[in-house]
This record gives structure tokens, sequence and C-alpha cells, in this order.
């Protein structure tokens, strides 16, 4: 379980993004307003994003809560991006708190971040998972069989676990993928760009929320949802 949203459009600040709004993921770490499962994200937190002539993404993560990480504060209001995934860790239980078990993962060229469960054990074996907890080898499942294939292996992971809840977020530098199954997850357009979030960090009433067992893709065209059947 976790919050995490992912920001495509001009390029903004990480305290814009991550820190400054009313319920920004710094305060969805303390005080989520929607989420389901878990009450606190404190298990760690990650921030991914893109700039350009860079051929991937860089990333920030830790195992420690959002809120109590000065040196982050201290640098987001000067790292800028069009393309930001971010996301705050409520872990299983079970599953170890650490810095490589924390979204966003990346192949080199995507960022991914998992809000919800599922267990390992239908989860074919592939190279490249990051850590031994379920959002890492989801990861690198989806990975390995291309973001092209998002929604198909999503659902096929849920035909393996009925319990399981999908709610994936990627994006690569141009565009943005979503998947809603099992958990929340809002929309926000305007003139600037396009951002996707397990809960609105504001109450701006463009927000929207996305229904469930569906497939989003963002990217500078707009908006798009694809029923996930």
């Amino acid at each position: 379980m976790c919050r995490h949203l992912g920001w495509l459009g001009r390029p903004r600040t990480l305290a814009e993004l991550v820190l400054e709004p009313p319920s920004s993921l710094l305060v969805q770490s303390w005080a989520p307003r929607r989420q389901r499962y878990g009450t606190v994200n404190a298990d760690g937190w990650g921030v991914g994003f893109f700039t350009p002539g860079r051929p991937g993404p860089a990333r920030w993560r830790s195992a420690r809560p959002l809120w109590g990480d000065a040196s982050f504060a201290s640098v987001a209001p000067v790292v800028s991006s069009g393309c930001v995934l971010a996301a705050v860790r409520s872990a299983s239980a079970g599953m170890p708190v650490e810095e490589s078990a924390t979204a966003p993962f990346t192949d080199g060229r995507w960022l991914l971040s998992h809000n919800g469960r599922v267990d390992r054990a239908v989860l074919p074996p592939v190279r490249g998972g990051e850590s031994t907890v379920d959002s890492a080898l989801l990861a690198a499942l989806v990975f390995a069989r291309g973001l092209d294939a998002l929604g198909d292996t999503v659902c096929e992971v849920a035909a393996a676990d009925p319990a399981a809840r999908l709610n994936l977020l990627a994006a690569d530098g141009t565009r943005l993928l979503a998947t809603t199954w099992g958990d929340t997850l809002s929309a926000l357009v305007t003139a600037d760009g396009i951002a996707l979030a397990s809960e609105p960090w504001d109450d701006d009433p463009r927000w929207t929320d996305v229904p469930d067992r569906h497939l989003v893709e963002a990217t500078p065209d707009g908006l798009t949802t694809t029923p996930l059947t």
C-alpha cells in the first residue's frame, strides 16, 4: 500500500509537486484522506524524474518517513522536471523496510510505482527485481513484459490472485501510464500539464476520479482511459 503521483507537463519543482500542496504526498505520509488500506505511509519514500539530455531517469529513495528527510526538503525547491513520479510507502505485513523496496522502481528507461499488494507466489520468475517485496517483483514482471502490455499483465496477475490490488503508475519522460484495480486514482488536466495521483493534492474542482479497472494514458495530447477486462 502507498500513495503515489505522476506529473507530465510544464517543468515544476519537486517541492511544488511533493511537499507544498495542502494535501501533498508529505501530508499523505501521515494523514491520507482516501487511503483504503493502512493509515500512514511512513515506511519510505521515493521520487524519480527525467531531465533533458539524460538518457534515463534519476531517483532519490529512502526507507525513512518523508517528513523526517531534511535533505530532500532543502533540495526539492531547486530541482525541476516536466515528468515526475513520486511515492510514499506503507509496507505490507512481513515485507522488509529498505530503500530498495521503495518505489519508484526502474529498468533504466521507465519508472514504476505500485499501490496495492499481490501474492508473490503467483508472479512468474523474472530477472531484475530490485528487492524481494511484492511491488518490486511485480515491477520486474511489468518491465519484462513491456509497458505496452501493462493492461494485459495486470489482468493476468489479477486472474492468478483475485485478492490482488494492482494500481500501477509508470512514466518514461514523455507519457504516464496507470491502472486502477482495487484502489483510488484521480486525474487533473490543466493548461500546464496532467497529474495522476492516488488522491488529489488539493481541492481543485478539476480533479476527477478514474473508475476502477481502467488503464490510463497521459501524453502531451491529453488523457485517455480504457476499461480493463
